[in-house]
């Protein structure tokens, strides 16, 4: 079963009939609107529009699922957690492109910003992870970014050992891999991230566009920036926090992330500025790679996911936050109308001996479509980050629940990587302080060592 039928919903459709033993009357899709209908039917798929809420889940669960069936939530209003433990409970298979709260919590000024966060929602699932033990697979975070990019990230971290020319072993623990890591020198991984795909008719006032969903994109937006803190990070954000319970892997800004602003490179776009966006790997990657525990472990790098979306998007959020954060009137996901363009998205390795790494995919519209139809170059890095993540959890159906980090990459990177158009690997000298405090005076850290010491990227 599949909640959810919208960009990701629609586009994931092709991948699921390609390389999962299934029948199109062994799947139902339950949703709360049209969209994705079309696609449904050219499948023979179940559609069946019943907007899931807080009284009505369960009698919808019982009445489609069975013990060893499998459940994938697309949509980002469902509460995952309560998902998790149904599932768990029932022996059903499951796994999320997020960890999402009910729709409308994540801007509850009645609860705290620290409770508004992917932080507090994390936290919340990992002690279902203590609860259930090693059940039934839960896959928690796996599209691209959460989930394949962190995979990427692991493979990035072998190829610059490689470069480097150690003879090194791949880690099989994560205090290995946090190790390994650390010899190299990693201070901030960067989830970097620039879409330059352009439809036929532009955005017009009063319209919110994206290339993938827009109810995820604002959602996002709209929670509290939240990073990764690094164990080699002297100086704290202004209005920086941390929370007072769980792991402490991360702090949060008490501002939305659309608001935060941050530096990064990739290859083709070279120099960029993005949005500080909120998503479970910045947490859940500095967390794995955390060689300690607590607030101040002996190492532990910096994480954060920085997006550059299409132009059509980015005027979108724009005129979001001139709207003081009350979501346009009229929403168009653009996938068809895309007429050229390309997403390119990957991880950033700052701080090791050869400059910073950059390890990702660079997936243009004409070649997403190519490779599977009903998609956008955006949505296919999801949909086989989804995929990979369900034939993962059907090979290992007694892992519990689990992250991306937790998986093998090089199993999960084997079924996704065809879709993500050519892996590319490239070093930069390229750092967030070069050709800054020219113009007028800033307030920056122009040390040669910079990648070693606490740098600002305002």
């Amino acid at each position: 079963m599949i909640l959810g039928c919208g960009v990701i919903g629609q586009g994931i459709l092709p991948l699921i009939f390609r390389h999962i033993d299934i029948r199109p009357d062994q799947m139902t899709i339950i949703t709360s609107d049209q969209r994705g209908i079309d696609v449904a039917k050219y499948y023979e798929v179940r559609f069946v529009i019943n907007p899931i809420t807080t009284s009505n889940y369960q009698v919808i669960l019982n009445e489609a699922l069975s013990t060893g069936d499998f459940l994938v939530n697309l949509t980002c209003d469902f509460e995952t957690n309560l998902l998790v433990d149904y599932c768990a409970e029932h022996g059903v298979l499951f796994l999320d492109s997020g960890i999402d709260s009910w729709f409308g919590e994540s801007t509850d000024v009645s609860l705290t910003v620290s409770r508004r966060s992917s932080y507090s929602l994390r936290e919340q699932a990992m002690k279902l992870k203590a609860k259930w033990g090693r059940g039934t697979t839960s896959v928690l975070a796996h599209g691209a970014n959460p989930g394949i990019v962190s995979h990427l990230v692991k493979r990035a971290l072998l190829n610059m050992a490689r470069d480097e020319g150690r003879p090194i072993e791949v880690p099989v623990t994560r205090l290995a891999w946090a190790q390994l890591s650390q010899s190299l020198g990693i201070r901030v991984i960067h989830v970097a991230e620039r879409d330059t795909q352009i439809p036929t008719m532009r955005k017009v006032a009063g319209e919110f566009v994206n290339t993938w969903s827009i109810d995820g994109l604002v959602g996002e937006g709209l929670q509290p920036a939240e990073l990764g803190w690094g164990s080699h990070e002297k100086q704290f954000p202004d209005d920086g926090e941390r929370h007072d319970f769980g792991c402490q892997a991360a702090i949060f800004l008490n501002r939305p992330g659309a608001s935060v602003r941050m530096r990064t490179w990739l290859p083709l776009a070279g120099p960029q500025i993005g949005f500080l966006i909120t998503h479970n790997e910045s947490i859940s990657l500095a967390s794995y790679l955390t060689v300690g525990t607590g607030a101040n472990p002996e190492y532990r790098p910096t994480v954060h996911y920085v997006y550059h979306p299409c132009d059509d998007a980015l005027l979108s959020m724009h005129e979001l936050q001139e709207r003081n954060w009350v979501l346009q009137e009229t929403q168009r996901a653009i996938t068809d109308e895309i007429i050229s363009g390309i997403d390119e998205l990957g991880v950033l390795l700052i701080g090791g001996r050869k400059g910073v790494y950059w390890f990702g995919s660079r997936l243009e519209i004409h070649e997403a479509r190519k490779l599977a139809p009903f998609n956008s170059a955006t949505s296919l890095q999801v949909v086989s980050g989804v995929v990979a993540g369900m034939i993962w959890s059907i090979r290992h159906p007694n892992s519990g629940i689990v992250e991306a980090e937790e998986m093998d990459f090089e199993e999960v990177l084997a079924i996704a990587e065809p879709y993500w158009g050519k892996l590319v690997g490239q070093y930069s000298q390229w750092n967030p302080v070069t050709g800054r405090n020219t113009l007028f005076p800033e307030d920056v850290d122009a040390d040669d060592h910079w990648q070693f010491k606490n740098f600002r990227v305002l």
